[in-house]
């Protein structure tokens, strides 16, 4: 079948349903009946197959199956299934509903803002009724006052003349309609930062709610509020898997206590838990920044008095910065008081999905189930099992992660949300909390807890064994595919809110005691100490030395200056010349021969010397 067909085919279902719960006076939702119609198909025993088309025997069945399920008032599971459909339909990250808010209240103010930038103002009139219009945005943006109210209006417009004077409108018109938009929002925040320092002088601040004062005091009554919701759930929670571990260890007991849906009603209150919990985080970081933000707020203001103390003028460059400081941290009051009402109202609205605990299990009926059975809490029970750990050794083809072998222990996603793997196949959906002291088994890229070491080592013998037990589990009881973060193996059926999330998992940070050794400077180095990159450089390096060829370096020195300090001077260095003519010559001369005779004496006793000059001459050579 086409895709286009078959989604033609789901959404004539679904109308079809909708009318047959409304002529029975139901009134459900179409994201309800779609989760519902998907559930009915995927349960085995119905005996529908997703892999052939719906013939029209198929659909009259289903559309019967899906009304008489909807229309069943007194079953756990359905008002399970409504929690979730309502929680994914109400409930939004903090990061995307505050982006959303401000989103929404800039379309709130598109028409208003129009009307100013599109203005074509000229006489004198038409720029006050513009003027009146700049300070009606004011306020709407800034949420500080009604417009309609009179004094409100003069404090803000008193604000605006003394950093926007009505003479400059004819300048303001002038601009483009980007720059007028963010002149508007520049003036709301100077505007709004004046009006909170009044406020806080005690001159001014009418309309101005004491957002901090009034989340001190909401947000510990929120966060009391759910505390004792979830101290109540817990225990019931507590109560009913005591009786279903009873019934586990005495099968008999399982025929009697069909009836009550003990198994159904155990998981509306898991789920009822785990949207508590998800809600009071939020309210605890709304707290959070709360509390820093009110610092911030002080600080400011205490630094703006610095500033003004008793100046009649003060730059604009100091003072504007800090109104936009306080205008940014007022607004975000605001998204903080907007975001605990929401999660306050969806705490509320919860409540109405609990309805059937107390028809199905009066006190009386719950003291008698309760008989000689020991009511275990979440903590005792990992408090029992703390000591037994798994031995890795046990399971060479398995990882075990263990605290102080793993960085980021407390941040892995565990599957199941930290249900015991084993005891919710073993027991037919069971959920007991599973115990990471024990070990985290790895398998296939995902996480598993164990409520006991006993348990851990029959899930490990057989993983998928297990797995696929509770994903058939999860077919026969749809609730189980949010409670359980099935998402993976129902991809049909992933809640928008949880959407970003499926295939993103933290991997784990083994940690263990190592150390390395390194020769250094194994290799010489191979770095080119004149290498430059910069071709700019090498043309700086050129000209000097081009420029260089045309110098003489000279130094001086004097006779005060002689044997004091060392001098030097730069020449180019000499080189080796030669010449050669056109024929080689060479002369010779005679080499000079002269004696003298008588030199060791003779017979007389004078000595005479004679000397006698044998030199040829040249014209003989």
């Amino acid at each position: 079948m086409p895709p286009t067909q078959a989604e033609s085919v789901i959404k004539n279902i679904i109308r079809e349903i909708r009318q047959e719960c409304a002529a029975h006076g139901e009134i459900v939702s179409e994201t309800l009946v779609a989760f519902m119609v998907k559930a009915v198909v995927l349960d085995p025993s119905n005996g529908f197959n997703t892999d052939r088309t719906l013939i029209k025997s198929d659909v009259q069945k289903l559309v019967k199956l899906c009304v008489a399920r909807l229309l069943d008032s007194k079953n756990p599971s359905l008002d399970t299934i409504k929690m979730q459909v309502y929680f994914d339909m109400n409930y939004t990250r903090r990061e995307e509903f505050l982006e959303e808010h401000h989103r929404v209240v800039e379309s709130r103010l598109g028409s208003v803002t129009r009307e100013i930038t599109d203005s074509r103002a000229c006489i004198r009139e038409e720029l006050e009724s513009l003027y009146r219009k700049i300070v009606s945005y004011l306020l709407l943006r800034s949420g500080l006052g009604s417009p309609t109210d009179i004094k409100v209006v003069r404090e803000a417009t008193a604000a605006l003349q003394s950093v926007f004077p009505q003479a400059e409108l004819g300048t303001f018109l002038t601009l483009s309609e980007k720059d007028k938009e963010r002149q508007l929002k520049e003036l709301t925040m100077i505007v709004t930062g004046i009006r909170l320092f009044n406020r806080d002088c005690g001159k001014g601040g009418e309309g101005i709610d004491d957002l901090p004062a009034i989340l001190q005091e909401a947000i510990p009554a929120t966060t009391q509020h759910i505390d004792s919701q979830l101290q109540v759930v817990q225990d019931q929670a507590y109560r009913y898997t005591a009786i279903l571990e009873k019934v586990v260890k005495n099968p008999l007991l399982s025929q009697e206590l069909q009836p009550y849906m003990l198994k159904e009603a155990l998981y509306n209150l898991r789920q009822y838990e785990i949207f508590l919990q998800i809600i009071l985080s939020d309210i605890i970081t709304c707290a959070q920044e709360v509390e820093m933000m009110i610092k911030q707020l002080g600080a400011q203001l205490e630094q703006l008095k610095m500033t003004v103390k008793s100046k009649t003028a003060v730059p604009t460059s100091q003072v504007f910065p800090i109104f936009i400081a306080l205008s940014n941290l007022w607004t975000s009051f605001q998204d903080e008081t907007v975001l605990i009402s929401v999660l306050s109202n969806l705490t509320t609205h919860l409540e109405s999905f609990l309805g059937a605990h107390e028809l199905f299990f009066p006190e009386k009926v719950m003291q008698d189930l309760l008989d000689r059975v020991a009511v275990k809490t979440d903590v005792c029970r990992v408090k029992e099992h703390m000591e037994d750990r798994v031995n890795p050794a046990d399971f060479r083809n398995l990882e075990w992660l263990f605290p102080e072998t793993t960085a980021n222990f407390d941040k892995l996603l565990i599957q199941y949300r930290g249900f015991c793997g084993y005891t919710i196949a073993a027991t037919d959906g069971l959920l007991l909390p599973g115990n990471p002291a024990i070990g985290i088994l790895k398998y296939k890229e995902k996480y598993y807890t164990f409520n006991t070491r006993d348990a851990a080592y029959s899930f490990a013998e057989n993983p998928e064994n297990y797995i696929d037990s509770i994903t058939e589990k999860a077919k026969k009881n749809a609730e189980l595919i949010q409670l359980l973060e099935l998402h993976q193996q129902f991809e049909t059926l992933i809640p928008y809110s949880q959407m970003k999330e499926v295939g993103k998992h933290i991997k784990p940070i083994t940690m263990c005691e190592s150390s390395t050794q390194t020769d250094t400077h194994l290799l010489p180095p191979t770095i080119v100490r004149s290498y430059e990159w910069n071709e700019w450089e090498l043309r700086r390096k050129a000209i000097k030395l081009a420029n260089l060829r045309q110098k003489v370096t000279h130094s001086v020195q004097t006779n005060l200056s002689h044997m004091r300090r060392e001098n030097c001077s730069q020449v180019y260095p000499s080189k080796t010349a030669s010449t050669q003519s056109l024929r080689e010559g060479s002369s010779q001369v005679p080499r000079p021969q002269i004696y003298i005779a008588g030199l060791r004496g003779g017979q007389t006793k004078t000595t005479y010397g004679v000397k006698v000059n044998l030199t040829r001459g040249v014209d003989e050579t």
